[in-house]
Parts: structure tokens; sequence; C-alpha cells
């Protein structure tokens, strides 16, 4: 490993991290009732609660915060390493997908562990679906279809979440391995299947990450417990 790949690295951890670790759920919330939303509901700092505890505009704009930082911060790693001489015999679109997979990896770290707020955050999906967004629209078109479908049927955000956590992975063999592993037209390819490996070990990361942050979803999902999606009302969000 060169010098050079090594700080890029270096680099792309730390900034993901630093920019995941900034909570828009927490500052928003704090912004409009000065109280911790953490504190609030069921103590998680993400869109559903900041939804369920403070009301639609809060949510909206936490949503969208929560998507812009973990695509600014794939967009980050994937600069960093597309200007990287190419070494050990790896094709330079292997090193920028690796750069942002690290990106989104550590921004979502970043979200669910905020140095800036106790270790104590989200559970990092909106963040994880903009590293997908980023990495490879077609997975996450796929993720996109199946969270809606499943969402919508049932009213389960944490359900959808769940099974898109562990659809990621799946999704990403299927298409790296069929639509960019395999020789197109009797083509060559530049790709080796370490690229498909490597990419689906990245998605089963993000994949576990989200799920180990639902285990408290999943125990009330299996015991039929689990509260469907609910704004809260106008008028108990401003009197909070």
């Amino acid at each position: 490993m060169t010098f050079d790949l090594i700080l890029r690295t270096v680099g792309t951890v730390v900034i993901a991290y630093l920019i995941g670790s900034l909570s828009p759920a927490i500052i928003i919330t704090k912004l409009k009732t000065g109280k911790d939303i953490r504190k609030m509901g069921s103590g998680n700092a993400g869109f559903t609660n900041v939804l369920r505890s403070v009301g639609v505009g809060p949510a909206v704009a936490t949503i969208i915060c929560d998507y812009l930082k973990g695509v600014i911060a794939v967009l980050i790693g994937w600069w960093l390493f597309s200007t990287l001489t190419v070494t050990n015999d790896v094709a330079p679109v292997e090193y920028v997908k690796y750069g942002r997979y690290l990106a989104g990896m550590c921004v979502i770290i970043g979200h669910s562990f905020p140095i800036y707020y106790g270790f104590r955050g989200g559970k990092s999906v909106v963040t994880a679906n903009a590293l997908m967004l980023v990495v490879d629209w077609r997975v996450f078109l796929m993720i996109l279809g199946t969270f809606l479908i499943i969402a919508l049927a049932t009213r389960l955000i944490s359900l959808g979440s769940v099974a898109c956590a562990v659809l990621y992975p799946v999704y990403t063999l299927l298409v790296t391995y069929f639509l960019e592993y395999l020789p197109f037209l009797g083509t060559e390819n530049e790709l080796r299947f370490r690229f498909v490996l490597i990419s689906t070990a990245c998605a089963l990361a993000v994949g576990l990450m989200v799920i180990i942050r639902h285990k408290d979803n999943i125990k009330r999902l299996m015991n039929g417990e689990e509260k469907g999606i609910k704004a809260k009302k106008k008028e108990k969000a401003e009197a909070v």
C-alpha cells in the first residue's frame, strides 16, 4: 500500500466520520422545541422519531439534511480516490468505488455514533440510502422500490428498512456480477471477480450496521408490538 493511498484512506475515514457525526435530528429538534430528540418518543435521533414527536416540517428537514450529508461524504470519498495513481494492477474504477464505499460506511458510523453528541445517534437508514444512490443508482432504485412496497403495505418503516438492509448485498451482488463483471457482447472487461466480492462485502457490512441499529425494532416486530408510521398532529407539536 502506497503512502498516497494511505493518506487518502485516512482522509476519507476522518472527513466522512466527522460529517456523519452532524445530527440534523438533534439540531433541528433543539431549534424547534429546545429539547433533545433522544429524550422524546422512541429516543432515536432520526426522521421517524422527529416525525412522531415534533412534526412533519422538522421531519422533512431532517431527512433532507441526513441525505445531503451522506451524499456529500460519499462524493468526497469518490473525489479523493478518483485521482489516485493506479497501483497493484487495480482498475481505476475499482478504487473509485471502494472510496465511495469507505466514505459511506464511515458516514454511517458517524451518524450512529456521533462524536459531537456523546456517541448516541440515529439508525442510519437515510444516510445508508444516500450511500446507495451515489455508489450505484441501479441498486438504489431496487432498494427504493422494495422499501416503498413494504412500507406502504405495512406502514412499518422499520420493517422496510430491515428488509432493504438484508437485500442490499444481494442486489449489489446481482448488479455487479451480471451488469459490470460479465463481459458485454464479448468485449474485454478490466474488472476482476474480486471487484464483485469486495463490493458485495461492503454492501453486507452496510446492511449489518443498519440491522444492528434496528435490533430493538426487530424484537418488537417479532412480538407484533412495532408501531406504524404516524405523524404528530400540528397542534400537539406546537404545544411541545
